[in-house]
């Protein structure tokens, strides 16, 4: 009798939304395209969607059940970069913080353009 109480209740329990779809594909598709979008706090090269350390499960199902609830994507996001920093995201805001990301490769485009330009000069010489 305590088998067939202990299989009813694993079958009537909710999916563990870090890796189990919602049951909503739209919302699904919601959480999968937000996930893919922020960064695994462990990992750092990884995307949460595809790392599989706990912390990126823990964020994931964080996504999914506050997506589940109606939230709205960029609310979601906005709240993990509030818990988290701006490094949650791949796409970080601009601050004085992240303006050097921002900046480092116009810098770098600026510096090599007046490189090629030294050197065509020299050529032509």
């Amino acid at each position: 009798m305590s088998l067939l109480l202990a299989v009813a209740l694993a079958a009537s329990a909710p999916a563990d939304l870090a890796y189990a779809q919602l049951p909503d594909a739209r919302r699904e598709a919601q959480a999968a395209e937000l996930m893919g979008e922020l960064r695994c706090l462990v990992c750092q090269g990884q995307s949460i969607a595809d790392s599989d350390v706990d912390m990126a499960a823990d964020m994931r199902r964080i996504v999914r059940q506050k997506i589940a609830a109606g939230e709205d994507p960029d609310a979601v996001r906005q709240w993990l970069i509030d818990r988290y920093g701006s490094y949650v995201t791949y796409d970080p805001p601009l601050s004085w913080a992240t303006a050097p990301l921002w900046l480092a490769p116009l810098l770098l485009l600026a510096i090599g353009a007046w490189l090629v330009r030294g050197t065509l000069r020299r050529r032509r010489r």
